[in-house]
């Protein structure tokens, strides 16, 4: 197995069989139409592992490929891309997923998706039952009506970031054997952690009734801090001169980002530059040591180690991908 691919000791099946690939993922998710949209190599894997309540899933599917399961019914869906584009109809909600938003499709809903070539996505599926429950025990009285999720998740807010954090930690516990779902106390608090996590990051019609707090509740400190960042990325930046943009000492905006983003100011600035090398790739704007040289990568074997951290390809890997 590539250990580089999450859950690589969790394969339920790789093939290049569209056929057989639309029946396995049926074993796990419902029956659905698969079907390809253009001429590329179809190549699908499937990595999974159940827990109590919920399984977490590895999925890519390497040509364009278009999936229609119609209604979930079973299970609410968070799926998180690592690579690439999705296109998403889940009832009368209509938006593109990528690796800064997640989607979430309601079991209730009709469903009809895009994916784009070589797209690589983590997948959240979780009991439609136990999470109307937990919103249940949240709300410290039965629901009352149907649990909906609108739009996507966006995974640039605190929660959001906080809940794909988690779900990617648990992940790695998992790939090098300290983690099994399904199994202890642990396990289960772990699940309705996820949960809530989905349930208090994703916008949906009980949000007001739990308080949640949204992307837009950020400190102005750190909004101002990521639009300056953003609008001097090929720049050469230090600590000083983002927390003079936002208003702020160094030492209180490397608190604030450590809690709503997990990361140092000057990560998430080297985030944002890989993300911007990844687009240049992605579209052949040069090659990858033109590329790295412009997002400020002058050390080539540096650059590949942290790209690859990132994204989970190289930069080259990334470049042959999309041509």
């Amino acid at each position: 197995m590539d250990a580089a691919i999450p859950l690589s000791d969790h394969e339920l099946f790789s093939s290049c069989d569209l056929d057989e690939a639309r029946e396995r993922v049926a074993q796990i998710y419902c029956p659905h139409r698969l079907e390809t949209m253009g001429d590329e190599t179809f190549l699908a894997r499937h990595n999974h592992v159940r827990g109590h309540k919920i399984s977490i899933n590895y999925m890519e599917y390497g040509a364009r490929t278009r999936i229609v399961p119609g209604e979930l019914e079973r299970f609410f869906l968070l799926q998180i891309p690592l690579l690439g584009t999705a296109q998403i109809r889940n009832g009368n909600s209509c938006h593109d997923s990528d690796i800064r938003r997640a989607s979430i499709l309601n079991p209730h809903r009709p469903t009809d998706m895009c994916w784009s070539k070589n797209t690589k996505q983590l997948l959240l599926q979780i009991d439609r039952g136990a999470l109307n429950r937990q919103l249940s025990t949240l709300l410290g009285e039965p629901a009352g009506q149907v649990l909906s999720f609108e739009g996507h998740l966006d995974l640039t807010t605190s929660s959001g970031f906080a809940l794909k954090s988690l779900l990617n930690f648990l992940v790695r516990e998992i790939d090098i054997g300290r983690m099994e779902l399904g199994h202890g106390l642990m396990s289960r608090h772990i699940e309705q952690t996820l949960m809530v996590g989905l349930i208090e990051a994703a916008p949906n019609n009980f949000s007001a009734a739990l308080g949640s707090q949204r992307g837009s509740a950020s400190p102005s400190i750190l909004r101002r801090a990521e639009e300056f960042i953003d609008a001097n990325l090929k720049s050469d930046l230090c600590l000083d001169q983002i927390s003079a943009a936002a208003g702020t000492t160094p030492r209180n905006l490397q608190l604030v980002f450590k809690k709503f983003r997990g990361i140092s100011p000057m990560q998430f600035w080297r985030c944002r530059r890989l993300e911007g090398a990844y687009n240049d790739l992605k579209l052949r704007n040069g090659n990858v040591t033109e590329v790295a040289m412009r997002w400020g990568f002058s050390h080539l074997g540096r650059f590949s180690s942290v790209y690859r951290n990132q994204f989970g390809e190289t930069p080259l890997e990334t470049r042959q991908r999309w041509h």
